[in-house]
């Protein structure tokens, strides 16, 4: 595997359509982990697969996976979406783990990973991520990240049958 950035335990890379299997079996196993806290319907067939793979190819998302260098396993997904350019170089993050790699520290190490990347090679200035405010796991993950809460923003998202709360979070490169 060619990782875009590598840590002690994991390395980053795009996502791929040859993770396809592996994604897949993993959000199956972890939907019912997941729904509480992800927008949409969950990415468990080959056609969502391919539809999500498709939002990556113009400049305004990027997708990565997040792997475990022992096995080379998926531990997580992450995403940059809303690629602003210009004067903003924003993007917006949104990630999971999976009900299996959980609390192990690999979306930690990670993320950290993915915010020298977005620096780093993508040229960004900054990204946000907006979180329920009972998501405790998240927004504390967050933080290990390095993001501070920037605010609050009611009804911000369609989750799990209603509109959610979200917190608001975020990190510039004079940050890091």
């Amino acid at each position: 595997m060619t990782y875009l950035a590598v840590g002690s335990r994991v390395g980053i890379r795009r996502v791929s359509r040859r993770d396809r299997s592996e994604f897949l079996a993993l959000n199956r196993e972890s939907a019912e982990f997941l729904a509480p806290w992800m927008p949409g319907t969950p990415i468990t067939t080959p056609e969502a697969f391919d539809a999500y793979i498709e939002r990556f190819i113009g400049p305004a998302h990027d997708g990565f996976v997040i792997c475990r260098l022992d096995t080379g396993a998926i531990a997580g997904r992450a995403n940059i979406n809303n690629i602003i350019r210009g004067t903003h170089q924003a993007g917006t993050l949104g990630y999971n783990a999976y009900a299996t790699t959980a609390g192990r520290g690999y979306m930690t190490e990670g993320l950290r990973l993915l915010v020298q990347y977005a620096f780093g090679e993508l040229a960004l200035h900054r990204l946000e991520a907006n979180i329920q405010p009972s998501n405790t796991a998240s927004l504390n993950l967050i933080k290990r990240a390095g993001f501070q809460r920037e605010g609050y923003s009611p009804n911000f998202q369609f989750i799990d049958g209603a509109w959610r709360d979200h917190e608001r979070w975020a990190i510039t490169a004079e940050m890091v």
